[in-house]
């Protein structure tokens, strides 16, 4: 497990630069913290050794490669102690983007990705409903995503 780390004003500027874009140069965020490109390297590095930062990645439009469907399933189990079966089961489905054991309603909430309505009735209906474990679910289709952004510090 990461250690914590204690996150000074400089830390937060050069996260808020690298939130916003993950490609900033290093020079630029140095610029604007006032102190050298080196000093930001070391820092950057500290971070993801505390695990502050877990890496960069590229944020793929899911409708631009006609994913149009965005569904929220809540997951009720069987049983409590079949919930690593589910997930492992869970991870291998490529349209389940966000899986989280949850409090409440549901024992599992997942985010998924679909092309369309009758793909996610074959994902709901042939492969997750299928699941050893699973008792019944729920979906909710998000019509719109009105806030998307990353942890502001």
């Amino acid at each position: 497990m990461a250690e914590k780390h204690r996150v000074d004003g400089v830390d937060k500027k050069i996260l808020s630069h690298l939130i916003q874009n993950a490609r900033t140069p290093f020079l630029e965020i140095a610029r604007d913290c006032g102190i050298s490109g080196a000093a930001i390297h070391q820092r950057v590095r500290k971070l993801e050794e505390m695990g502050v930062i877990k890496g960069s990645k590229f944020i793929i439009t899911p409708s631009a490669v006609g994913y149009d469907i965005c569904v929220f399933i809540g997951v009720h189990l069987t049983k409590a102690h079949v919930y690593d079966e589910v997930v492992a089961t869970l991870k291998t489905i490529p349209e389940v983007v966000e899986c989280h054991y949850t409090t409440g309603d549901y024992a599992i909430l997942l985010k998924l990705y679909c092309r369309d309505n009758q793909h996610l009735m074959n994902i709901l209906v042939n492969t997750i409903q299928n699941i050893e474990g699973v008792a019944r679910t729920e979906s909710f289709i998000s019509l719109e995503q009105a806030i998307n952004r990353e942890l502001q510090l």
